[in-house]
């Protein structure tokens, strides 16, 4: 069973959240945050917003496209081997990026900006 989505935010510490909130923001806007950096294995305009507080979380958000910023997945990150991210976290990752693709042609009735 997975959790809602808003849910997981709730879970987060509220100055994580900020953080992420605040990179999320400068993402709409054109920019990226110094938290930021690229997300490996999924291509150009996917990102990484990594925070660490003593504990790591992650959100993971898409850029490809002109019209939509898509926020793909959050989570705390607790992998058992060592800095990898844990499998099913990256297949989430996939997973929505399809999705995102998909939800954009039927919003915009078009592919990627890029």
């Amino acid at each position: 069973m997975s959790v809602p989505r808003k849910k997981i935010w709730r879970c987060f510490p509220e100055t994580v959240i900020a953080q992420m909130i605040t990179a999320l923001d400068v993402a709409r806007l054109g920019g990226k945050h110094e938290t930021a950096r690229p997300w490996h294995g999924e291509g150009a305009g996917v990102f990484e917003i990594a925070i660490d507080d003593g504990d790591a979380y992650r959100a993971v958000y898409s850029i490809r496209y002109k019209e939509a910023m898509y926020v793909l997945h959050a989570f705390q990150k607790k992998s058992t081997q060592g800095l990898k991210t844990p499998a099913r976290e990256v297949e989430t990752v996939r997973r929505r990026l399809r999705d995102a693709a998909a939800d954009y042609e039927v919003k915009y009735g078009r592919k990627r900006k890029h």
